[in-house]
């Protein structure tokens, strides 16, 4: 467990460019998080059928891999709309918690302000990446071959 949440928006490079989970990605892009936990990149360097996509120096690993493309894992919360970490805040407050603001999502630090939402676009081509390259891309036409990755019924004759 984190001493504190992780909580705000966060910036974050790719570390794989090569992967087509991040392809069309800027150089460096943002994405929520709101946690207690982290798994940390060494862990996950640690396992050679696991391969680091994308990290923030303040949040951490953001997107990994399994080398088989089977298995996805997205650490932040891309699918947070603007105002999900102001209700996240208003609530934990609520409970009588004491938070920080969540960070780098105000303009000046200001909860006056609305929010700003720098990481929809990426939160789009994340999904579309990933439901073009890794499922569109890899299922068989033929439904009665559902569970087969697309390819595989060559080396399976």
């Amino acid at each position: 467990a984190l001493p504190e949440k992780m909580f705000g928006v966060f910036p974050h490079e790719v570390v794989k460019r090569t992967s087509p989970l991040v392809r069309g990605f800027d150089d460096v892009f943002f994405a929520p998080h709101s946690r207690f936990t982290e798994v940390r990149a060494a862990d996950i360097e640690a396992h050679p059928e696991l391969e680091l996509i994308a990290v923030s120096d303040e949040a951490g690993v953001y997107v990994a891999k399994s080398t088989d493309s089977q298995n996805f894992f997205v650490f932040g919360h891309p699918e947070y709309d603007r105002e999900t970490l102001k209700a996240e805040y208003d609530r934990d407050v609520a409970r009588g918690m004491a938070m920080a603001l969540p960070a780098h999502y105000y303009p000046d630090d200001d909860p006056a302000r609305e929010p700003a939402a720098t990481w929809f676009s990426h939160a789009q081509l994340l999904y579309t990446n990933w439901l073009n390259y890794y499922v569109y891309q890899t299922t068989p036409y033929d439904i009665s071959r559902a569970g087969e990755r697309a390819g595989e019924e060559e080396a399976s004759r």
